[in-house]
């Protein structure tokens, strides 16, 4: 009986995959803008509306995806940018913005959309529309690897 509780139990431990993490650490603007200045990191800001019926299908499918976790945990300053909202107010660059008035200036007009941001936070392209998670991993260390080395 000791035996076979042992197996079992080492069974479950080796199950868990190393890799796994909750969720992504999402962040706000002003905290990844600071959080680069300390430690630099490209950001991946999701620009989103409460409207959009393909952001809550990211929301729900691609961004609970264990590798999509944990690629963008580890690569990324995570972010979201409600396109919509105009109550909260941070300094970028010396100048003022919402996140509505973050999102015209990042010129997004479709939702869901990614825009890829260097350590400088300089935008440097955009991911716009619904990705699966294999293709948005995809996507990403293309970003990655081209902007990166």
């Amino acid at each position: 009986m000791k035996r076979f509780s042992a197996l079992l139990f080492l069974g479950l431990v080796l199950s868990i995959p190393t890799y796994a993490q909750e969720k992504i650490n999402w962040m706000t603007f002003d905290e990844a803008s600071k959080a680069t200045q300390e430690s630099p990191k490209m950001i991946l800001v999701d620009v989103y509306t409460d409207w959009c019926g393909w952001c809550k299908k990211m929301d729900k499918e691609t961004f609970t995806d264990d590798k999509v976790i944990a690629y963008v945990n580890d690569n990324f300053y995570a972010v979201k940018l409600h396109a919509e909202r105009d109550d909260q107010k941070f300094t970028f660059k010396g100048k003022e913005y919402s996140e509505a008035s973050m999102a015209k200036t990042m010129r997004v007009t479709s939702y869901p959309n990614f825009v890829i941001m260097d350590a400088t936070m300089e935008n440097i392209t955009q991911l716009p529309g619904y990705r699966q998670p294999a293709p948005f991993i995809e996507g990403l260390e293309g970003i990655v690897k081209r902007f990166t080395k």
